[in-house]
């Protein structure tokens, strides 16, 4: 199942977006997802994630203003980004675990944050 991050732009701080992760196929037995960014010149971070047994966590960074969320009738995996500043630039990617190993990364979404 390949995994395709959309949804970016260009915002003020203090706005929303809400990005997308379609699946190429069914999510329903995909236990673990997750929501990584990389901001120009930082390493590649998590964001958010879905574990196993369905929980949730985010970073420390995000919470309170983000969501993870998940429609498997439609494929799709959702970060609502809310409450959005400066430091949440970056390029945003999706990915999957399989055999406790992340997927190859796919082509992510620029999320811009202007002060």
């Amino acid at each position: 199942v390949q995994l395709q991050a959309s949804g970016g732009g260009l915002v003020q701080a203090g706005e929303s977006l809400r990005l997308s992760c379609k699946a190429s196929g069914s999510i329903f037995s995909i236990a673990v997802m997750g929501w990584f960014r990389q901001a120009s010149g930082k390493q590649r971070e998590l964001v958010a994630l879905f574990a196993v047994g369905g929980t949730t966590n985010c970073a420390d960074s995000v919470k309170g203003r983000f969501t993870i969320s998940r429609d498997n009738a439609k494929n799709t995996m959702y970060l609502q980004m809310n409450s959005l500043k400066p430091e949440d630039t970056g390029v945003y990617y999706c990915n999957q675990m399989a055999s406790g190993v992340w997927a190859s990364w796919g082509r992510g979404t620029q999320v811009t944050v202007s002060s």
